[in-house]
């Protein structure tokens, strides 16, 4: 039985008592309007009484007059609001000013200062001709909701972005990073929508896995933290949480295969981890990826998806205020970014530019051979110098890269295919025969790399490997699925057809209580799990995963993704 509410239970038309119920959300919802709505709205008959709340980025005084820039996330720009009064712009809380009102009528709460939150009431009408905002507030009503310290340390200045990550938790009020906060959510918003118009289901995977993903060993052990006074007689106190060892994890992918079966197109926007000590601009320690498995056969299918889920995306962003929002916010010399305030603006026509490039250009798709050969005949004609020399058993280092998309894709995003197998993870599928190179020593993967101007590689993809034995091989060859290292032999009886009973040594873990649990095979660890989903019905399919801050930067044009995240993680830091 389905259950509406207490009053559509009562109500002959249920219905209608919904309706009532989501008017009067929408009405709770804009009871109290943001700046951003504010700003938009006209004043009735050119005056309106209205009130603004939010947090104060500058204060200016002229004479008689306080002139007060508030803002709350909701746009880049500030409203302005006047105050004639000086007992009001001096911080003096009030109902309602009177003009026979004394000085000791009010109770001084705190100077109206950069980072105060206040609440401004007044009249909102037109501002005189040429000024920078269409309208303005004439405060009649100041209240202070929080003071600020004099100490606060975001002032009306640049702030290099070393700085600011020192005080993520205070960086996210300037203007530049409640944009970012908010194309967040707008990404988040047209990625959900794309998806779930193409019928995927939206999956949570773990955390917590048993598992390197990708097998470079760059991961975060899991552990708890042990107890301030621990119990001696508990003998779970003295062993791992976990029966094995843990660990964050560094990809989804894994885990969102095993629902393929089921579901043929899944993906998630999940935090991943990486323990790598590396503090370049593309890298972090916590980072989201946007990761998608589909059944297909064919790799085309997936570069296609990746291709129709990035315009999908940047068409929604296009259609929304956010790339003028970045403009406004450089504009005012607040960017988190290495150039000077004075360059901001020149920035803007080439951020315009990229958008272009996603939406408008094609996308070609080149293969790793042809791309090598490329190049190598870069090195050879002197058309571009590497620090080191292309070659197809070295790979393509980040310098390459970018030659790549800005050479061969103009500008543009490229894909880059079949990449050799042996720099490639165990479970990727090998290219079909038509597409391996005529050299048998050459093997490649059925895979891809997406790359972007400036940013280079933003998204990984290829087939999987669906067959039980070529994954077994392939894992065997790379040193993968280790036993656990609680595994114990003991002897066990054993039924057998037509010999019956026998005593053979089997596999298992003693677990904290000292009982004992089977596994299945000699060769058992902790992916297991991964090769059931290949020995029990598996099914053809491929995906890939999106750096979903990276694509943020590039699309924001900061150079550095540690200044898109909310609470950037790297070597050596975790602020907050």
């Amino acid at each position: 039985m389905v259950r509406l509410s207490s009053c559509a239970a009562k109500s002959p038309h249920p219905s209608s008592c919904l309706d009532f119920q989501i008017r009067n959300i929408s009405r709770i919802s804009t009871s109290n309007p943001n700046i951003a709505t504010i700003l938009s709205t006209p004043p009735v008959n050119n005056k309106e009484n209205i009130t603004a709340i939010g947090s104060i980025r500058t204060v200016r005084r002229q004479g008689n007059i306080t002139f007060v820039e508030l803002e709350d996330g909701s746009t880049a720009e500030s409203l302005k609001a006047l105050v004639f009064k000086k007992p009001l712009a001096e911080g003096y809380a009030s109902v309602r000013y009177r003009e026979n009102m004394r000085y000791a009528d009010h109770k001084r709460t705190n100077r109206l200062a950069t980072g105060v939150s206040v609440a401004i009431g007044g009249l909102w009408e037109p501002a005189p001709r040429g000024a920078e905002q269409r309208y303005e507030l004439k405060a009649e009503e100041v209240r202070i909701l929080g003071p600020a310290d004099e100490t606060y340390p975001i002032q009306k200045k640049y702030h290099s972005p070393e700085y600011l990550r020192r005080i993520p938790h205070l960086r996210l009020r300037t203007p530049l990073n409640a944009v970012l906060a908010r194309m967040r959510s707008e990404a988040d918003y047209h990625l959900s929508r794309y998806f779930h118009n193409q019928n995927f289901v939206r999956l949570q995977p773990p955390i917590i896995t048993s598992s390197d993903c990708e097998g470079a060993g760059e991961v975060f052990s899991v552990s708890a933290a042990p107890a301030i006074q621990p119990d001696r007689s508990d003998p779970s106190e003295h062993g791992p949480f976990f029966r094995t060892e843990k660990y964050l994890t560094v990809s989804s992918q894994l885990h969102l295969e095993a629902f393929v079966h089921e579901h043929p197109r899944v993906w998630t926007l999940s935090p991943a981890f990486r323990a790598e000590k590396s503090d370049t601009p593309r890298h972090a320690s916590e980072f989201w990826m946007l990761e998608a498995e589909v059944r297909t056969e064919n790799l085309q299918d997936v570069m296609d998806l990746v291709e129709n889920v990035m315009r999908s995306l940047v068409i929604g962003l296009n259609n929304s205020s956010i790339l003028d929002e970045i403009a406004v916010a450089t504009k005012r010399g607040l960017r988190t970014g290495s150039k000077t305030q004075s360059n901001h603006a020149e920035d803007m026509p080439r951020l315009r530019q990229r958008w272009e490039g996603l939406l408008c250009r094609h996308w070609p798709r080149v293969k790793y051979d042809e791309a090598i050969m490329r190049l190598q005949q870069a090195v050879e004609t002197k058309e571009a110098v590497f620090q080191y020399p292309p070659s197809w058993e070295a790979g393509l280092h980040l310098e390459h890269e970018k030659w790549i998309a800005s050479e061969m894709g103009q500008g543009g995003p490229v894909f880059v295919t079949h990449y050799p197998q042996h720099a490639k993870p165990f479970y990727m599928l090998p290219s079909a025969r038509s597409q391996q190179p005529r050299d048998s020593t050459k093997a490649t993967a059925a895979c891809f790399d997406l790359l972007l101007p400036e940013t280079a590689e933003i998204v990984g993809g290829s087939l999987r490997e669906h067959r039980l034995e070529a994954l077994q091989r392939a894992m065997r060859e790379r040193g993968m699925n280790h036993p656990a290292p609680e595994a114990v032999t003991v002897k066990r009886e054993k039924t057998f057809r037509g010999v019956g009973r026998k005593t053979v040594p089997l596999e298992s873990h003693r677990d904290a209580d000292g009982s004992e649990s089977p596994t299945p095979s000699a060769a058992s660890g902790n992916l297991d799990w991964y090769v059931d989903l290949r020995k029990y019905g598996s099914v053809p399919h491929g995906g890939f995963g999106l750096g979903f801050d990276r694509l943020l930067a590039y699309l924001a044009g900061i150079n550095n993704i540690k200044d898109v995240m909310p609470w950037p993680r790297y070597y050596g830091r975790c602020e907050c």
